[in-house]
Parts: C-alpha cells; structure tokens; sequence
C-alpha cells in the first residue's frame, strides 16, 4: 500500500471546481486533494461516501462540511479517533489487505481513494459503487520513483489501469487523468506522477440521457 506522498493542490480556481453551495467550513489536518473536492459535491445530496484507507481523515472532513455520511476505514486508528463524536461517522478499524473485505456487500453513494493501491481490492471497491453512485480514485502512476515515495514500482499504476476495473463492473467514465502535476501545483513543493478517474453507476444523473453539468459555465 502507498499513502505517503503529499498530495497536489491547484495555485488557483482555474482548474474546474464543482459548486458547493451552503459548504460548511471544515478544518482538515492536510488539505483535500482537488480531485477529491471536486468530484465529491457528484454524491447525491445526504448520501454516504466510503473513504478507504482514509489516513488523518482529511477527506472525511471534506465530505462532512458537504453534509455527507461518511464510512471511514484505516487499519490505523489514529486518524480514526477524531471522528468518536460525530454520529455521522462510522469509522472501521481493518487491515484491508490482511484480512477480509470489513465492509460485506454494503454500496455506497461515494467510493473514495487516494494515494493508495492494493490491487487484489479493486473487485470489491468498484463493487462498493451504488448504482447511482460515484467512484472517484487517484493515486501514484508509473514514473513516480523520479519524484519520491512511493519508490516500490509495484505500487504505481500502470498506464490506463484504473479503467479496466471501472468498466468491468459497469461504471460510465465522466473524467480521467493520467502525466505529471506539477510542483507548483503540489503543497510539498515536488512533482508527482497520478492517474485518476471519476466514474458513476448507471442510474447516476450524469449518466443519464441527459446528464448533469459537471462543471458550471463561467461568463
């Protein structure tokens, strides 16, 4: 597993940012990645996200100030204990990769990843997408080891990875990235090297006939 890189944040809005109206401020140990923060407002209204290997929780945060549900897992309880207090939080101590799937065949409105790959799971996290949900994933792509850690290659997807299992279990891509970000876009100051997709359940609104804009127009 890899979750130990500092994560790339955009210098401006420019980059396309899904509207969060009525967001409530939210104080985050690490800041949420954009990837995150931008797909995550796609979750139906009051819906529930998985965050799998959640770390400090930063994406917890996030999806809390959307007023979102949240399932948070980590087989470090450390991150975890912050949440005791919220109901709207249940949090899963489990070694994911060790042990069983914690979480049976429950679904989800969200499934979020990031900077994190353990490939025997991708049957179960694609299968953990509800049909109108959304799956939003980033992590380390091949190259990485020029930048940083994650240097253990097996640990970098390779190129176009994460679609196979996107497909496969019936998800409608809606955004997909892969190359470097660069410096000046990461708060750790270095390049990084990701892959990221956003793809959604069938009877998700922007798999629709007639979906959704996923980002607004801008005068």
């Amino acid at each position: 597993m890899a979750k130990d890189a500092p994560d790339c944040q955009p210098e401006s809005l420019e980059a396309p940012i899904m509207p969060v109206p009525d967001a409530k401020p939210y104080h985050a140990p690490q800041a949420p990645s954009d990837w995150a923060a931008r797909f995550l407002p796609a979750v139906r209204p009051g819906g529930t996200v998985l965050d799998l290997a959640c770390g400090t929780g930063r994406h917890v945060h996030l999806a809390r100030s959307l007023g979102l549900a949240v399932v948070a897992v980590d087989r470090d309880p450390t991150g975890l204990a912050a949440f005791a207090d919220d109901g709207d939080v249940e949090t899963v101590i489990a070694d994911i990769e060790a042990g069983p799937w914690p979480l049976g065949g429950r679904r989800f409105d969200g499934v979020l990843v990031t900077n994190y790959l353990w490939r025997p799971l991708f049957p179960a996290i694609v299968g953990a997408v509800a049909a109108d949900g959304i799956l939003i994933y980033e992590t380390f792509a091949r190259g990485q080891e020029r930048h940083g850690r994650p240097q253990r290659t097996d640990f970098h997807l390779q190129p176009n990875e994460l679609l196979a299992p996107a497909l496969a279990a019936g998800l409608v891509v809606i955004a997909y990235e892969q190359g470097e970000l660069a410096g000046r876009f990461c708060s750790g100051g270095g390049a990084k090297i990701v892959q990221r997709i956003a793809a959604v359940g069938p009877d998700h609104p922007a798999a629709l006939a007639t979906p959704v804009a996923l980002v607004p127009n801008r005068d």
